[in-house]
């Protein structure tokens, strides 16, 4: 496999992901931030590490963005045009 794609399709992911999270959700009054996304080598998952403030929301933003993946997951695709997309999966990162 080409070195590096993974990093570099992680990047786009990023970016992306990020855009729609400003267009498209409404959090209500928590900040949402992409931390991290890690995509595995086998570029078929991908995991999204979210930060969340407050961090109490966290649970209640963890629920929408469960409710949106396909969505988000579907214009990803659109978006990026890369096959196959990798499978998103949501993480919150933990408050220290």
């Amino acid at each position: 496999m080409r070195p590096y794609r993974n990093l570099k399709i992680a990047n786009l992911i990023q970016e992306e992901l990020s855009k729609l999270f400003i267009r498209e959700l409404d959090f209500d009054n928590a900040l949402v931030t992409i931390i991290n996304v890690i995509v595995d080598e086998d570029l078929l998952h991908s995991r999204v590490r979210l930060g969340i403030i407050p961090y109490e929301k966290g649970p209640e933003v963890f629920t929408l963005l469960q409710k949106h993946r396909g969505r988000l997951q579907h214009v990803l695709l659109k978006k990026l045009n890369i096959k196959p997309m990798p499978h998103i999966a949501f993480e919150i990162e933990e408050q220290k």
